[in-house]
């Protein structure tokens, strides 16, 4: 950091606050004190009927994997908002977001990320900028050797779960590289 988002000055230093347990940004001018924290990652498991809406990625990180549409959750946003609008801009399908899933974090890039069931209101979607592809699968078709991210082998596998026992709990795992 270089300079204060608040007033302006050079003068940030890397030091623990008083009270505080871990190293931040402290500007010396206005004694702002500059909190980083994880990004939150939100995203659905698309149903239509006994299928689930993958996307191909048009983009990278792993560009031509699949995966389940979701994104950042963007400010003044609900998690639900947030899983929704993700799903639309990556398929142009509108959905009912239901059960939250599961919370997968990886702490070495600070991210949180939290997959919600949902319906598809309709069989119309598409793809964007950034999906090239979009598929309907079954489970026995999942495919699980070429899907994007961890954190989408552990939704599906939670979803699974969730299927076969309709109370199983949100899963919830730490990856760590």
């Amino acid at each position: 950091m270089n300079y204060c988002s608040n007033c302006g000055s050079e003068k940030i230093n890397w030091e623990v606050p008083k009270g505080d347990t871990h190293y931040r940004f402290v500007c010396d001018n206005c004694e702002l004190i500059h909190y980083q924290n994880p990004k939150v990652v939100v995203g659905c498991i698309p149903l239509w009927q006994d299928k689930i809406l993958l996307c191909r990625r048009a983009i990278e990180p792993r560009k031509g994997y699949w995966n389940l549409p979701g994104g950042y959750l963007e400010n003044g946003e609900s998690l639900i908002e947030g899983a929704a609008r993700e799903t639309l801009e990556e398929t142009k399908a509108k959905v009912e977001v239901g059960r939250l899933i599961s919370i997968f974090t990886i702490p070495t890039i600070n991210q949180v990320m939290m997959h919600f069931v949902a319906q598809l209101k309709s069989d119309n979607f598409m793809p964007t900028q950034e999906s090239s592809e979009l598929r309907l699968y079954t489970v026995q078709e999942l495919p699980w050797e070429k899907l994007a991210f961890n954190s989408n082998n552990f939704a599906l596998n939670a979803y699974l779960e969730y299927r076969e026992n309709s109370s199983a709990r949100v899963k919830m795992f730490t990856y760590r590289k």
